[in-house]
């Protein structure tokens, strides 16, 4: 790589590493996650697009009833041009979270120019949460091996205008944080 090129990766990871320290202290004053809450996460950029490739809140919604339902606790994340598809305007944290029925520490939105894909991995990681999403996350392999374990990810779709998950009774993988 040249020198800017270098200079600009080596600024990107420690922009991203800046916010996820920020993201979690924010989440933390806002009440984290109790020791009897079990977390799946939700590619909420990836699944608004699971109704006829349209973008729609309605996916989300019925994936987060689905999870409650089943005892989980949702957790959202968006990318930052995620209220323009949906609603031709920016929309925050706090807007998704009345949007979606949810306490604002189940939602992020990511910052502008930021994929929502490393907050994704980073927080199952550190909450030893799943994800819904129908990405499989290859270009982050490398630092994520998790998302090749079987369970990890948690596929699904909308057939009828109801929603389905691959997976989610599934027990996390083996050896997953």
């Amino acid at each position: 790589m040249t020198d800017p090129t270098v200079f600009l990766v080596l600024l990107a990871a420690a922009l991203v590493a800046v916010f996820l320290i920020l993201w979690n202290r924010r989440r933390r004053a806002r009440g984290a996650q109790t020791s009897d809450e079990s977390w799946v996460l939700v590619d909420g950029s990836n699944v608004m697009h699971w109704q006829d490739r349209t973008p729609s809140l309605d996916p989300v919604k019925a994936v987060v009833a689905q999870l409650t339902a089943q005892g989980h606790v949702p957790g959202v994340v968006f990318d930052a041009n995620a209220g323009w598809k949906l609603m031709g305007r920016y929309l925050h944290d706090g807007d998704f979270a009345r949007l979606l029925g949810l306490e604002s520490r189940q939602v992020l939105v990511v910052p502008k120019g930021t994929p929502a894909d490393p907050f994704l991995l980073e927080t199952a990681r550190e909450f030893g949460a799943r994800i819904v999403t129908n990405d499989r996350y290859r270009d982050w392999a490398g630092a994520h091996p998790e998302v090749l374990e079987p369970g990890f990810l948690i596929r699904g779709g909308m057939r009828d205008g109801a929603v389905w998950l691959k997976g989610l009774a599934a027990a996390p993988p083996e050896g997953a944080p």
